[in-house]
């Protein structure tokens, strides 16, 4: 019981003197307030050598070595206020952040913005919990500089980036200078593709005179590309006759006759044996394979549905559902 209270204790106090409670932030700028110094090693190691300086000069009566040991402390002193201004005034701002799948490394973007006439440098970024592994960063150079940091991921859905903890020695290393920020930043994850792959399932609609899957129906003609479009269908000779002219479309072979079938990909088809999590993986292997293959998909997820489509909007629009599904129904809208 006593154990515990101390830990309780002393999380209050961190949350109190690191100001680790807030909310999290789109933005911050970093005021002396947030800000917290103390020596290091090697300053430990110079204060007591300034005290062996004193005492000798005290006993010997020396006054160039009081001098000396005066010029040195003041020294001592200018660093530590150079240690901590290198941290002030910095504005770091969140970046963009690029879904992953599920076991992969999330790389969260932060760009930091120098005060104003300022530089400041060997600045280390790393997230409080992720041991070690930082970044270094110098400010000042340029308006804006950006570090990636990066994090495991282990699940599906929205993953929130960590506190982020800034450490500086500059510029004499006899202090070390640190600050916290918990940014607004959130990376979304998305299930893992089955390994291995299952085949895709078998065609279940016809979608009419259209898009062909293999492109071997009677060709009627060029028209322009289309997004989605398979790289096969491209009219690759037209286009290379026109590489001196830019501003011309690309173009696209338009086929008659036949019919293209869709692939359908729904949660209730699957075996119920299979756990949640199985099924909604076999799924994104399979809108990954049908992309790959160039056939037009659709997704149902209980009331979610996608249209049919194909192209990198379709797959992103999948794969945001798969990973939503079931945590944030707000995410995604229901199509009749």
């Amino acid at each position: 019981m006593t154990a515990l209270l101390q830990r309780f204790r002393s999380a209050v106090h961190a949350r109190w003197l690191y100001h680790l409670g807030g909310a999290a932030a789109s933005s911050i700028t970093l005021g002396m307030r947030r800000i917290y110094i103390l020596p290091t090693r090697a300053g430990l190691q110079c204060a007591l050598l300034l005290m062996v300086m004193l005492v000798g000069s005290l006993n010997y009566n020396l006054g160039l070595g009081y001098a000396l040991t005066f010029l040195l402390a003041a020294c001592v002193l200018a660093d530590m206020v150079a240690t901590a201004h290198n941290l002030a005034g910095l504005q770091l701002t969140p970046g963009h952040t690029a879904p992953v799948f599920a076991g992969e490394t999330a790389s969260f973007r932060i760009e930091l913005a120098p005060a104003r006439a300022r530089q400041h440098y060997a600045i280390w970024l790393g997230f409080q919990d992720a041991g070690d592994s930082v970044q270094p960063c110098d400010v000042g150079t340029a308006p804006v500089a950006s570090v990636q940091l990066r994090a495991a991921t282990s699940r599906r859905g929205w993953q929130a980036a960590g506190r982020i903890r800034l450490v500086t020695r500059f510029p004499l290393g006899l202090f070390r200078a640190w600050s916290y920020w918990q940014p607004a930043l959130q990376v979304l994850v998305y299930p893992a593709p089955e390994q291995p792959p299952v085949p895709l399932p078998a065609m279940g609609a016809t979608a009419g005179h259209g898009r062909s899957r293999t492109g071997s129906e009677h060709l009627a003609g060029l028209r322009d590309y289309r997004p989605g479009d398979s790289p096969r269908h491209l009219a690759w000779r037209q286009i290379a006759r026109h590489t001196s002219r830019p501003e011309l479309p690309l173009l696209a072979k338009q086929f008659e006759g036949g019919s293209a079938s869709l692939l359908r990909l729904d949660l209730a088809t699957l075996p119920p044996q299979l756990p949640l999590e199985h099924k909604l993986s076999r799924l994104c292997a399979w809108v990954l394979a049908a992309e790959s293959s160039a056939q037009p998909y659709s997704l149902r997820l209980d009331q979610v549905f996608i249209p049919a489509a194909l192209g990198p909007a379709q797959q992103s629009a999948c794969l945001r559902a798969l990973a939503l599904y079931g945590d944030n129904p707000a995410e995604q809208e229901p199509n009749p």
